[in-house]
């Protein structure tokens, strides 16, 4: 398992809010889903309201 820093935005309720987040995953792919699960629970957010720019090891 690899650490991937994962960054975008998502919808908060001022506007759009930038985030990076540090996610240890097997892959590019399984960290991606992981911030998508992470913030969807969070901040109570569906997946149309998070734009994920990049994934990096």
């Amino acid at each position: 398992m690899g650490q991937y820093t994962v960054s975008g935005r998502f919808q908060a309720r001022e506007g759009w809010q930038e985030f990076s987040t540090s996610i240890e995953a097997a892959n590019e792919n399984v960290a991606e889903e992981y911030a998508y699960s992470e913030f969807g629970s969070k901040h109570g957010l569906e997946r149309t309201q998070i734009e994920i720019d990049g994934v990096e090891a």
